[in-house]
């Protein structure tokens, strides 16, 4: 059954400001090496799926710049443009419903654009597994990850019976919110619970089904453009009918409710680079615990990140520590490594104070 990829790679980026800005978020950045992640991530899964099987869903205003990043041998017609966005529900379906009119029932992998993986051996050998599962049964699979520490920001996934003789595939019993830190604790200890990857694999007549019974006024909406979809009329039906749609998550409006879920525990050196101290974990450190990605010079200087996105000027420190520095040809941030969560805050007062030019 043919396999083809969709990414997801419409968001922002406001946690990894000043590199990440709205016309160049953090999906088409060089930040964990000298492509853009989302070159990066079609790397990950090109001896399972072709590049020109790949598509990609996005906004406007970042459609065409993703166009000139892209590998030269990615069809541009498969990048999917969103008019506004609407959560990931849509996006989903919009896909699904496209690849399902150009190719009849195939296998569909839906990933984010901005993850990085370490063990890519690894992660390739277990999305394989991933398409048996989802090729062989009418499941929707996903790849959960064990946990490495008690993270407050993923949600999770309660690992239910396994499946048959396939020591690796589990029946997925729920998802679950964002915890505490006390109850996230409670999780890793019990090795019954994984991170949410958010990647999940099915077969588009699986999905489609799905949406037709949980989000129906949904489904009929795309199936009353059918006939348009890969077609040079596409965009403009999709233009008319997205600002009615519900703005709704897949994993509320889809997994939190089907019961046809496998799960796919996993380790493959999983980051979703979501904040600037998560970065540093991709990077080797300093004696003095640092990370360096830029022209540096520095005096007891402890703990910090040091990010440079030209290059061209030379940071210099002097007894500082746990510091986030991120120097860019407009801006210059500092953040104590703790508080850089609150990127999104200075985001929100740039935009009230006006200076949308560096956003």
């Amino acid at each position: 059954m043919k396999k083809v990829a969709v990414i997801m790679a419409g968001g922002g980026g406001t946690r990894f400001w000043p590199i990440s800005r709205m016309s160049c978020p953090k999906q088409l950045v060089s930040l964990t090496s000298d492509e853009p992640m989302i070159n990066e991530t079609i790397k990950h899964y090109d001896k399972l799926i072709s590049t020109k099987d790949t598509y990609i869903v996005t906004n406007r205003e970042q459609a065409q710049l993703m166009g000139t990043l892209l590998p030269s041998d990615f069809d541009r017609s498969h990048i999917l443009v969103e008019p506004v966005g609407k959560n990931t529900a849509p996006c989903v379906l919009y896909a699904a419903a496209r690849l399902h009119k150009e190719y009849g029932d195939c296998l569909m992998a839906v990933l984010a654009a901005d993850h990085h993986i370490s063990d890519v051996n690894e992660y390739q050998r277990v999305l394989s597994m991933a398409f048996d599962a989802a090729e062989n049964s009418d499941n929707i699979v996903t790849i959960g990850l064990w946990p490495t520490y008690p993270a407050t920001g993923y949600g999770y996934i309660r690992i239910g019976e396994q499946v048959g003789s396939n020591k690796e595939l589990f029946q997925l019993e729920r998802f679950i919110e964002k915890p505490n830190k006390l109850r996230a604790q409670e999780y890793v200890n019990s090795r019954k619970y994984l991170w949410n990857s958010g990647m999940f694999i099915w077969r588009t007549s699986v999905i489609l089904k799905a949406f037709q019974q949980y989000l129906p006024d949904m489904y009929k909406a795309f199936m009353n453009i059918e006939g348009e979809l890969a077609t040079e009329d596409e965009q403009a039906k999709i233009n008319e009918i997205y600002p009615q749609l519900e703005s709704i998550s897949v994993d509320y409006g889809i997994m939190e409710k089907a019961s046809n879920l496998y799960v796919i525990p996993a380790e493959f050196g999983w980051n979703d680079i979501g904040s600037w101290s998560a970065l540093a974990e991709v990077f080797p450190h300093t004696e003095e615990d640092n990370v360096i990605r830029a022209p540096h010079v520095g005096i007891d200087t402890k703990n910090c990140i040091v990010f440079s996105k030209s290059g061209k000027r030379i940071i210099t420190t002097v007894g500082v520590s746990d510091l986030v520095i991120v120097d860019t040809d407009d801006t210059i941030m500092v953040i104590k490594k703790d508080q850089d969560q609150d990127v999104k805050k200075l985001v929100e007062e740039l935009r009230r104070q006006g200076r949308t030019d560096l956003l």
